[in-house]
């Protein structure tokens, strides 16, 4: 924790969950605070990420409400930013084809409702009523979460960091790191390609990179590998006139279930199967092939083309969770890492300077410390 001293905070990585903590961190002050990013803010695992906010398939009930009450914070530092963060408000809705699926997509409604989740079962003339550009074939069950939203990780990273930096924040890109320099048990510099920066502690926020700089220091923090694809489209029509997010389901038998969301400026974010599913085709042939299927639900996306990206590589801690807080082998090394780290920014950014500045230990957070996978 810090001392009673002004704190030279380093907090490497400048993503998402990088970027939402040193805002929240500058707000406070009295801090020294360094990013330091090895490419361009927003360049990792947070460029790559659909950036659906939601805790619809977020279990056990534990993780639900931590990802829910960050989805409610969204809107509170929407208002505080006080600028276009690119956050698409309207919810999310999915539709189901064939009746076993339709069912499984019927109890999880009634448990998300359990659970105090906005959610509902609605009929296919009200999906037409929000989505009017929809051809959606046989439907067997629909459902929207009305709360749920879509953010543009690049406008809000862009704004977060300008506040940031009105704050104080040191922002410095083209940075790798190479080494972190350890004085007895304690962090007291991280050395780059190009410089040295001394330090009170380090927050590493820097996705799958973490388990690698952590290594540097003897802490052990274990990830799966978990590449996946959202590919990008040249601008369109509006397709969708209400709603964030939809999921639909496979148009035949050798698909997977679609996602789609639309950018302000036009363009469209598809990806395939689960959030967490495994994809390594990052082809325009396989691009092309997530477009055809979504002009089958969607054909007011007209003559749009498909643009791969490269495979994205997510933060996946071992076992699914989030890992949180200082580390009991060096005390001032502090670790945010998670998959779902759009939907978690605002509450981890508040939370985590709690911890950092005020010695906190919030409860919060206390199912997901790393000592869990050691």
């Amino acid at each position: 924790m810090a001392s009673a001293k002004t704190p030279k905070i380093v907090i490497i990585g400048a993503g998402v969950i990088g970027t939402v903590i040193a805002y929240n961190l500058s707000r406070r002050s009295g801090n020294s605070i360094t990013i330091l990013e090895r490419d361009t803010p927003g360049s990792g695992a947070s460029g790559h990420s659909f950036a659906w906010v939601n805790a619809f398939g977020k279990d056990p009930r534990d993780y639900h409400t931590l990802n829910r009450r960050s989805l409610d914070m969204w809107y509170r530092l929407a208002h505080q930013l006080n600028k276009d963060i690119g956050i698409h408000y309207g919810g999310e809705m999915r539709w189901e084809h064939k009746k076993e699926r339709a069912s499984e997509l019927q109890h999880r409604i009634q448990k998300l409702q359990n659970w105090g989740y906005p959610c509902k079962l609605i009929t296919s003339d009200e999906m037409l009523s929000l989505e009017p550009e929809l051809s959606p074939g046989h439907v067997e069950a629909v459902s929207y979460s009305e709360a749920d939203i879509h953010i543009e990780i690049d406008k809000f990273i862009s704004v977060c960091l300008d506040r940031a930096i009105e704050f104080g924040v040191s922002l410095h890109t083209g940075h790798n790191v190479t080494d972190i320099i350890i004085d007895k048990d304690r962090i007291v510099a991280v050395k780059t390609t190009d410089a040295e920066f001394w330090c009170d502690m380090v927050v590493l926020a820097c996705g799958i990179q973490t388990t690698e700089l952590a290594a540097l220091v003897g802490v052990h923090i274990p990830q799966q590998r978990s590449p996946g694809i959202v590919i990008k489209t040249s601008p369109c029509a509006t397709v969708l006139h209400n709603v964030a997010v939809i999921h639909a389901p496979p148009s035949d038998a050798n698909r997977q279930h679609l996602h789609l969301r639309q950018l302000a400026d036009g363009t469209l974010r598809i990806g395939q199967g689960t959030q967490e599913g495994i994809n390594l085709d990052d082809s325009q042939e396989h691009a092309d092939s997530l477009l055809a299927q979504a002009k089958t639900y969607l054909p007011a996306i007209g003559i749009a083309d498909a643009i791969p990206t490269p495979v994205g590589y997510r933060p996946m801690p071992l076992d699914g969770f989030p890992i949180f807080g200082f580390t009991k082998a060096v005390p001032n090394l502090y670790i945010a890492l998670m998959h779902s780290g759009v939907t978690l920014a605002p509450l981890v950014g508040e939370m985590a300077t709690l911890e950092i500045l005020d010695g906190a230990r919030v409860d919060w957070f206390n199912p997901y410390r790393l000592e869990r996978l050691q």
